[in-house]
């Protein structure tokens, strides 16, 4: 089955894993680090992009709808339809604390789709 864009739909999560995230403009904004799932009901919660630092050091993640992220074959990674300072500005957190009591009991999830005004997929 193919996705929207003409990707297949069914990809490893280890090959998401360190794929360069662009903005529209074509910048590199970061990377994917991790991608978060709900254990109940199946779904991706969200993907933890993480921008700056070094080895890890000083790293913010920003909670992304997976929706928002569109492979681009030419640039081998996925672009995000919004400008960067959109994402710079987007609430982060420690990767420990996108899981931790579920995500805030799904406050996390909430407020990123709120923020990136991504309809509801759950």
């Amino acid at each position: 089955m193919t996705t929207a864009s003409g990707h297949t739909s069914a990809i490893l999560a280890s090959k998401v894993k360190g794929t360069s995230v662009y903005d529209r403009a074509g910048d590199k904004i970061g990377h994917v680090e991790d991608v978060v799932l709900d254990k109940e009901s199946d779904r991706i919660m969200f993907a933890a992009l993480g921008q700056g630092g070094v080895l890890g050091v000083g790293e913010k993640y920003f909670p992304v709808p997976w929706s928002m992220l569109d492979y681009n074959k030419d640039k081998g990674g996925y672009v995000v339809p919004v400008a960067q300072d959109m994402i710079s500005k987007a609430p982060t957190y420690s990767l420990e604390d996108l899981t931790k009591n579920d995500g805030a009991a799904g406050k996390i999830r909430e407020s990123s789709y709120d923020y990136f005004n991504v309809k509801r997929d759950w």
